[in-house]
């Protein structure tokens, strides 16, 4: 089942806090084994060296959400947008991606100022808090190559690094499994449809953000203070 199935009317959390509140939270971060927490991971070794401010990168890692909640409040972002990555302008469609057979992830694209924040440092908050990189084709319930972790490099340092980084954490065993993300150079990005923008903060009480999405942009604010910005970035002023 996938998060927009989940959507419905938003409502209160009624049962927020109670025992449907704590089996709901469960089903929906549980797969066949606990997902790994987030946590701050080591910073890479190895970073992208910029030579234009404006740079852009793209990672999918399940519901995308989420991933743009997390990113919206990530200092030196400029502008991002939630969309698909992996296949073909036909199939660039929630209806369509969610099938499964698109190639499509979920994904979100990333403009940010490489004066302020380079690409070693949004990856790091992406393995850190916006998934669990050891899901096979899966993010807690969502399941299938929709919800795969993925990174499409927009430049081939890009490749270089992002690899790298996978290496790097899978040698120090930051994980309790191997890291399955995929990286997938040489794809398009496509913009979701305008229902999926900025849905954190259009829907903070809808259940699926309340107890799976909004908890990782709460440990980014933990785990990373210095790059938290109170005031998220909606897709309505982006500048990119």
């Amino acid at each position: 089942m996938s998060c927009a199935r989940r959507a419905g009317p938003v409502r209160p959390l009624i049962f927020a806090g109670g025992l449907l509140g704590a089996f709901y939270a469960y089903w929906l971060t549980h797969g066949t084994a606990a997902a790994e927490q987030p946590k701050v991971l080591a910073t890479p070794v190895h970073d992208v060296i910029d030579r234009a401010p404006l740079q852009t990168a793209v990672f999918a890692g399940g519901c995308f959400w989420g991933t743009q909640g997390i990113f919206q409040h990530v200092t030196g972002i400029v502008s991002t947008k939630a969309g698909y990555a992996g296949g073909t302008a036909e199939t660039a469609t929630y209806e369509l991606t969610e099938t499964g057979t698109t190639q499509h992830a979920e994904a979100v694209q990333i403009v940010y100022d490489s004066r302020k924040i380079t690409y070693g440092k949004l990856l790091q908050v992406f393995f850190s808090v916006a998934h669990d990189p050891t899901q096979l084709n899966k993010q807690g319930s969502d399941v299938g190559t929709q919800y795969r972790s993925a990174i499409f490099p927009q430049t081939p340092d890009q490749a270089k690094v992002a690899k790298s980084y996978i290496e790097q954490l899978d040698a120090d065993k930051s994980f309790q499994s191997k890291i399955v993300t995929t990286i997938e150079p040489g794809k398009a990005f496509f913009a979701a449809e305008a229902f999926h923008q900025d849905y954190l903060v259009h829907n903070p009480t809808q259940p699926y953000v309340a107890f799976v999405e909004q908890p990782k942009v709460d440990a980014l604010n933990k785990l990373f203070p210095k790059l938290w910005k109170d005031q998220p970035l909606l897709t309505t002023d982006n500048r990119g």
